[in-house]
């Protein structure tokens, strides 16, 4: 760590205190975007700081990758020297005694997994301080907004591919075919068994998606077949799905989580229980080489370990 101390502090001129918290920012935000916002500053300036920097260390601090940055090893050392003091100077600047306030953990990820999954598990962290900024919304959307920096966290239906992000598996998503009582009884089940998805022929289908993308996943799997049909019924949230089938528009696929209740009850009725039933796995993707900072740590233990009780 001395020869980055050495080359800051021997350097020609003083040094300058907003490029140090301006590196800070970025070092732990993971990417220019993310920093930026952090130090209320636009990304040029942002820029434009970190080059100053760089230029009096001689060395570089980041990697930029197509989206975001990683720290080099010279960053790592800085940050090790700069974040204690640097925290408390913001500290002492804003007339308190303690470092500030982290900043939200910005998590993303499908709208029925905040809602049935994420916010229930994340909950009593409210009461610890930690303060959410939370983004529903579709998976590769969701997942370039990672790497841009402006989440912390993603849910994400699906691995996340390349260098920039890491992914740890969250839950084990179990899809089950299921209808109301009343299309229930429609439904030749012994004829569903033997023949498959011809049993359900004229059956009005719901889904979240006009490529129905989960009903298509099911017929493949399960029946060995292309869904042809179109569904009947496309509503953007798997909740509203589930509520659609309750009401009898139909039948549909739906993770097994989020129907879990209604089969308890009965109000659904699964059309079909194979001994391989058609799994998606989740996962919580993070910035490579971003610091991670103890709110973001603490929202992602704390989602990895309700997911062990799923």
């Amino acid at each position: 760590m001395d020869h980055v101390g050495n080359r800051l502090f021997n350097g020609n001129g003083p040094l300058d205190l907003g490029q140090l918290r301006t590196f800070l920012a970025v070092y732990r935000a993971g990417s220019l975007t993310a920093g930026a916002r952090l130090v209320g500053l636009s990304q040029p300036t942002v820029t434009t700081q970190l080059k100053a920097l760089e230029e009096r260390l001689g060395r570089p601090l980041f990697e930029r990758l197509p989206r975001g940055v990683a720290p080099t090893p010279v960053a790592d050392e800085l940050a090790a020297r700069l974040a204690t003091p640097m925290d408390l100077l913001e500290a002492i600047a804003g007339g308190g005694t303690e470092p500030a306030a982290e900043p939200p953990v910005h998590l993303a990820g499908p709208a029925e997994t905040l809602a049935v999954f994420a916010m229930p598990a994340l909950a009593p962290l409210v009461e610890h301080g930690v303060r959410m900024r939370v983004t529903a919304g579709l998976t590769d959307d969701l997942l370039a907004g990672l790497r841009a920096g402006t989440y912390d966290l993603v849910i994400s239906t699906i691995r996340p591919r390349g260098r920039a992000l890491l992914a740890e598996p969250l839950v084990d998503e179990e899809f089950v075919l299921v209808a109301a009582p009343t299309w229930a009884a429609r439904v030749d089940a012994d004829r569903l068994r033997s023949e498959g998805a011809e049993a359900l022929a004229g059956v009005p289908l719901i889904a979240y998606a006009e490529d129905v993308p989960i009903l298509r996943r099911y017929w493949r799997h399960v029946f060995d077949t292309r869904l042809t049909a179109e569904p009947a019924v496309v509503v953007p949230d798997l909740r509203a799905v589930r509520s659609a089938v309750v009401a009898g528009a139909g039948v549909s696929v739906l993770p097994r989580y989020l129907c879990t209740v209604e089969l308890a009850a009965g109000t659904l009725v699964p059309l079909l229980e194979p001994d391989d039933a058609p799994i998606n796995t989740g996962y919580l993707a993070q910035r490579a080489g971003a610091h991670v900072l103890p709110h973001v740590a603490l929202v992602r233990d704390r989602l990895l370990a309700a997911a062990k009780h799923c």
